[in-house]
């Protein structure tokens, strides 16, 4: 089967080969080249996917709302690539000292760092006033192991795609849970510097051989040059000393912090590839998005589809079932059925006219006849019995005719859905097959009873009312 292209952005696949042209730019960079025209090159081409995106004119304001939140994610993208901000998010377990990490980079006490856990609810984010540049801003999320931790490792996957660069925190030999989570992370296809933080607790043989362990266990997902060892915050350290009078005496003092190598390996990459890699990551972002938005605009559009149809049905079943002239009937029916077409075209996004719309129809017809011709049959029969027929077997009749056609309506309505939804195409199942899949899908029985039921209920509620 073919995939559904009409609700994708038209820039899509040109963003997708221009990352990989981008990131072949990069590679070839050499020392001397200013990053800055590759950089600005490749953020315009971001602006220009992200804004091509949130001014789709196809997407139908209904589906606008439906899908506010992802817009509100884009409007954030686009200003944040406007303004040159570069986004840096940090991960990993409660009490790997995530929070000291970062307040250590900012030399200030921005982020909580309680022992408790669950402390950190939501992503906090603050400038990193240091990096000449600006514009760098540093990111906490919760810990991948609280209270809750589905959720939490949901909202740390969504500030993982928003993010340009990722720092993920260990404090010893990385777990199998932890293992997974990076793995998890990894997937956004952000760059990720591992961070092996209290590191004052180890000797100089342990830190090697703890650096020899985790870089096989990260082989594939995090470079060698990526694993930093840090002391955010170092425990305090117990001094033995002699004093004047050669006596032993004991005192505490508070090792130094030391996070330079990862404030090296961050400046690095900011000066080498920031907006460069801003831009790639925004244009990772949109592509991503893109899909999603998809997904879920073609839900979105059968939600909406769905409601558009049950009112036609409605009317459909409604007017046949109180019109009393049978060549009436059928001539209604078609024109409500063309309605309905023309109607979910729009929502869609691909506008039909009358006459193709009305092709459309027949076609739909035709199949429906040559599948189930003897209960089509019998739906002209009961038409045609109703000339003959007054008072309540007309009510009767009426009602049973008004289901039938409620019940072809609905078979319309999802064939078109489909055939829209594929770009105004058939697809490789073409329209036989495509119509017997929606008939085998829906219970005829079910719908024809749910139909007279709401069709009597009208018909009762109109009489009190006159």
């Amino acid at each position: 089967m073919k995939r559904a292209q009409s609700y994708l952005p038209s820039w899509f696949s040109t963003t997708k080969k221009s990352d990989e042209s981008s990131v072949k730019s990069l590679e070839k960079k050499e020392p001397g080249d200013k990053d800055m025209d590759i950089g600005d090159s490749n953020v315009d081409l971001a602006k220009e996917s992200l804004t091509q995106l949130l001014e789709d004119s196809r997407v139908p304001d209904s589906v606008r709302e439906v899908l506010r939140d992802d817009y509100k994610q884009l409007r954030s993208m686009l200003d944040k690539l406007e303004h040159g901000h570069l986004h840096i998010a940090v991960f990993g377990r409660v009490s790997v000292g995530k929070s000291s990490v970062l307040n250590a980079l900012l030399g200030k006490d921005a982020f909580s760092v309680s022992i408790l856990h669950g402390e950190t609810k939501t992503e906090g984010i603050e400038e990193w006033q240091e990096v000449d540049a600006g514009g760098v801003y540093l990111i906490d999320t919760p810990g991948i192991n609280e209270i809750d931790g589905e959720e939490r490792e949901r909202l740390a996957h969504e500030v993982a795609s928003r993010s340009d660069l990722l720092l993920f925190v260990v404090d010893s030999d990385i777990t199998d849970v932890e293992l997974n989570a990076l793995k998890l992370v990894a997937e956004t296809q952000r760059p990720i510097i591992l961070v092996v933080n209290k590191a004052d607790q180890y000797n100089e043989d342990e830190i090697l051989q703890l650096r020899n362990i985790i870089r096989k266990r990260v082989k594939g997902i995090i470079s060698p040059e990526n694993i930093v060892f840090t002391a955010a915050s170092p425990s305090k350290q117990t001094v033995i000393y002699v004093d004047e009078d050669g006596n032993e005496q004991e005192t505490v003092r508070q090792r130094p912090v030391d996070i330079i190598n990862l404030k090296s390996r961050l400046w690095d990459i900011i000066e080498a590839e920031g907006k460069t890699l801003s831009a790639l990551n925004a244009s990772l972002f949109a592509g991503n998005l893109s899909e999603q938005l998809g997904e879920k605009l073609l839900a979105a559009r059968k939600k909406v589809g769905e409601e558009t149809i049950h009112m036609y049905c409605i009317g459909k079943g409604i007017a046949v079932a109180l019109n009393p002239v049978p060549i009436a009937d059928l001539l209604a029916a078609a024109a409500i059925d063309i309605s309905m077409v023309i109607h979910l075209s729009r929502i869609y996004g691909l506008p039909m006219s009358k006459s193709e719309a009305g092709d459309l129809v027949k076609t739909i017809a035709a199949q429906m006849l040559a599948l189930y011709a003897t209960f089509w049959v019998i739906h002209f029969a009961s038409s045609a019995l109703k000339i003959g027929t007054a008072g309540f077997s007309t009510m009767v009749t009426g009602v049973a005719q008004g289901a039938v056609a409620w019940y072809s309506t609905l078979v319309v309505g999802r064939v078109a859905e489909e055939y829209l939804a594929k770009g105004k195409s058939w697809g490789d199942s073409g329209p036989k097959l495509t119509v017997k899949n929606i008939l085998d899908s829906l219970d005829r029985d079910s719908v024809i009873s749910e139909a007279k039921e709401e069709i009597i209920q009208y018909l009762k509620s109109s009489k009190k009312t006159t």
